[in-house]
């Protein structure tokens, strides 16, 4: 069975394709030729999924391909920030995506703040035949104070999951693919398959 996962990051597909039993391929966008950015204009991490995953089944339905499709959108909520950088969690320093850059802003939002406690949540939209599902996974944490470890992408090197002391870019992919809140919502998916 092939499906398509809306996303052109090659690290995300990597960790989610990790999570699904050997029988089921994850087609990237970059495979069925999709090479634009995917717009995101949504107001809501739930909404951004769903748009995500709706785009890429009418780009398919101009390629006269029909395939299951699912798209994920994800952020990370701070506490002592009202939430931010939330929904905007991939452009929080603007334009084009920088992980290097959103860590760094976030960082400087949090400089004078103690409460460091924060949320990833992901959001799962999987389309097939028209019909549509969605799945949430959601994990809870600290915010580090400076980027540790050198796995995983994203907000990996400054979020500390409860419970443990390292950074998702500290801990091992298997770890990361065990609790994170990707791999919730991936496994409530898969369950769904």
């Amino acid at each position: 069975m092939e499906i398509i996962f809306a996303s052109a990051n090659k690290n995300k597909i990597a960790e989610v394709a990790a999570m699904f039993p050997p029988n089921i391929r994850l087609l990237g966008l970059k495979e069925i030729g999709i090479t634009e950015d995917i717009p995101e204009p949504g107001t809501t991490i739930q909404e951004n999924s769903f748009l995500k995953a709706q785009y890429v089944v009418q780009r398919l339905k101009e390629l006269n391909r029909q395939l299951p499709v699912f798209a994920d959108d994800s952020g990370l909520e701070a506490e002592a920030l009202n939430k931010a950088p939330g929904v905007y969690s991939a452009r929080y320093a603007g334009t084009p995506k920088n992980d290097a850059a959103n860590n760094a802003k976030l960082l400087e939002e949090l400089k004078n703040h103690t409460n460091r406690h924060a949320r990833f949540v992901t959001i799962i939209t999987y389309i097939e035949n028209g019909k549509v599902q969605q799945f949430e996974g959601e994990i809870k944490g600290t915010i580090a104070y400076e980027p540790r470890g050198t796995g995983g992408f994203g907000y990996d090197p400054l979020f500390i999951p409860q419970g443990y002391r390292s950074t998702f870019s500290e801990l091992s992919v298997n770890t990361k693919n065990t609790i994170s809140h990707r791999a919730m919502a991936v496994k409530k998916l898969v369950d769904f398959i």
